[in-house]
């Protein structure tokens, strides 16, 4: 209540602040130019511009426009900020824009009509600060037993990162609480990271969709109900989950079965007349559409009144624009980003409008539509609206709305370097290095990559690469061992295979060569294995080749053994000669002294002889 009345309060101060500049306004104009008089202020100027006067009825006409919607809708406090932020910028830009009427009349309906959007956008509750559901949220319609693909769009609107984010949907059994088949224990989803806020298109830019595969319940109820999503964080290094956990509400519009009820009602609304059109499902051909496709759109519709009949039914398909940011360089280096909302879908005749003529009570017909995917669209479901005018018995010009959430996948696309085997050639029991890279060239993930090598020379192996995001690059490199010879070309089957966010797995072959070579024995082995293999064609011949070998294997002995003999009696001889031939030279050597010693010893005698003959002179003839 106070904020309610501090809203109406600035109201209040904002309207008579507006009136007093249009006054200003207009009072300082005349001031400025005595040559307008009172009577022309209220006119536009004759050249077809906008003056003041016409700036400020502009300016009153948003603003009642804006009181109106908040008298009519109850605005949560991020839509009437964003209502203030819309009328503030109308001001700011009419009085300092210089156009024509006809464009003023035309820019003040935009604004109504972005204001339109703001109060009519279905209000998401948020526990958190830094986390809200992006823009691009639409609020979904569902019917009983229908499979459908819920798109959270979540933004960070803090300063800094968030890191660990777990999402989680309050899922209960109550079909009052929750619209779906409880099939599943949790979906549970994790995001690592969120980047913090830079500006609103840096915050929307990096926005993290998370996607859920739910069915409707059989017994669902017609009406709103509020999907609750808890989502835990770590920022700034403080963990914060369980009961602080950031709580998220969207909205979705379900068409349940007329003796259903409806949410908050008694359950016995059927029985008062209601003509209601439904979309029950839809078809595409081809049942997979990829981007850039064309495919045929087949929609279900029913009528659930099961009294009145529905007619003069003018159908709108409308898809729910992607926004897109273009940069262009300017003048001095500088550049500029322009944002864009671009449709996923366009009817191939360019007409979106189809017309029935009536639906009786209860019966079913079909809308047929050819369209085209735009090109480059992101490997997601894309929400294409059905907009519904119609008569109903007394009432007129009925409308509804119904939404339909079409996937649309992007082909994988992956290319490989060349394949390097280094060597290229072993023996059994070796090993060779077999690499080469694999390059995610697509704009959708591949998951649990692997890479299989088989042959008859080598032993099966097998490389785990991983998960490959759009971009990425894994890097293969295994060592295969030589099993058995070679005996075809050599080539080594290489099996690539991934799967999709499907779960379908696809598979590309590709090879490289490597040779196995049987390890080569001594050259008798080769004789004795030839003889062996003679052997085996017959027995005689293999007798031949054993005793063959063993003749030379004897010859080979026996050669070693005598050339053994040779060089040792060779020696021998040599080391006697050589002894010789010393002995011969001590006896020389020996005779030569006793040859000198002789005629030393005669030498001697020879003196004697002559001493005896001087004494014997005088002497004794005995002494002789």
């Amino acid at each position: 209540m106070n904020r309610i009345f501090a809203n109406s309060i600035k109201r209040i101060i904002l309207g008579l602040l507006l009136i007093a500049v249009v006054v200003m306004g207009s009072y300082e104009t005349a001031l400025a130019d005595p040559t307008i008089d009172s009577s022309t202020t209220t006119t536009s100027s004759s050249s077809g511009r906008i003056d003041n006067n016409n700036r400020s009825d502009a300016d009153a006409d948003l603003y009642h426009y804006m009181n109106s919607l908040m008298v009519q809708y109850t605005l949560n406090e991020t839509q009437y900020n964003r209502m203030q932020d819309l009328f503030n910028s109308a001001v700011y830009y009419i009085a300092n824009t210089d156009m024509t009427i006809a464009q003023l009349e035309t820019y003040v309906a935009s604004v109504k009509s972005e204001m339109t959007k703001v109060a009519t956008t279905d209000v998401t509750a948020v526990t958190s600060e830094f986390l809200q559901v992006a823009d691009n949220w639409a609020t979904p319609s569902v019917s009983y037993g229908q499979s459908v693909s819920i798109v959270l769009p979540i933004i960070n609107l803090g300063t800094e990162e968030l890191n660990d984010l777990v999402i989680e949907p309050e899922v209960s059994n109550d079909v009052t609480k929750w619209p779906f088949v409880p099939d599943k224990t949790g979906y549970v989803q994790t995001e690592p990271y969120i980047p913090g806020y830079v500006n609103d298109q840096y915050a929307f830019d990096n926005r993290r969709e998370f996607t859920y595969h739910f069915q409707v319940r059989d017994d669902v109820m017609t009406g709103y109900y509020e999907l609750k999503f808890k989502i835990s964080y770590t920022r700034a290094g403080v963990r914060v989950e369980d009961d602080n956990a950031a709580e998220l509400s969207v909205f979705i519009h379900t068409y349940g079965k007329p003796e259903s009820g409806y949410i908050g009602g008694n359950g016995k609304e059927d029985k008062q007349p209601k003509s209601r059109i439904i979309v029950t499902g839809y078809e595409t051909d081809p049942n997979m559409i990829y981007s850039g496709d064309t495919f045929n759109l087949t929609i279900h519709l029913q009528n659930t009144s099961t009294t009145t009949a529905v007619s003069n039914i003018l159908f709108e398909l409308a898809a729910t624009g992607e926004i897109t940011s273009t940069s262009s360089g300017g003048n001095g280096g500088s550049s500029s980003t322009t944002s864009s909302t671009v449709s996923p879908f366009l009817p191939t005749s360019g007409s979106s409008s189809i017309y029935v003529t009536r639906i009786g009570p209860g019966e079913t017909t079909d809308l047929n539509i050819e369209m085209s995917a735009k090109s480059g669209l992101s490997q997601k479901s894309y929400v294409l609206g059905v907009n519904m005018t119609y008569d109903s018995g007394t009432q007129f010009d009925l409308t509804g709305t119904a939404n339909i959430s079409i996937p649309i996948y992007q082909e994988s696309k992956f290319d490989t370097s060349t394949v390097e085997v280094a060597p290229a050639s072993i023996n059994v029991g070796s090993q060779s290095n077999l690499m080469f890279s694999i390059y995610n060239i697509g704009k959708t993930d591949l998951y649990n990559v692997q890479v299989q090598f088989e042959a008859d020379s080598i032993e099966n192996n097998m490389a785990f690469v991983g998960n490959l995001a759009s971009g990425a690059t894994g890097n293969v490199d295994v060592m295969l061992t030589g099993v058995s010879p070679t005996m075809d070309d050599g080539t080594i089957k290489i099996k690539i295979s991934y799967e999709d966010e499907a779960g379908n797995v696809t598979e590309v072959d590709k090879s490289a060569n490597l040779y196995v070579n049987e390890i080569m024995m001594e050259e008798f082995d080769d004789m004795g294995e030839s003889g062996r293999r003679d052997g085996e064609e017959s027995e005689s011949g293999g007798n031949k080749g054993a005793i063959i070998r063993g003749l030379i294997i004897g010859l080979v002995a026996l050669a070693v053994i005598g050339g053994g003999i040779f060089l040792s009696v060779r020696k021998k001889k040599k080391r006697e000669a050589f002894l010789h031939e010393e002995d011969l030279r001590d006896l020389e050597e020996l005779e030569a002294e006793e040859e000198k010693v002789s005629d030393n010893a005669s030498v001697e005698d020879s003196s004697d002889d002559k001493a005896s003959d001087n004494n014997g002179a005088s002497g004794n003839s005995d002494g002789v």
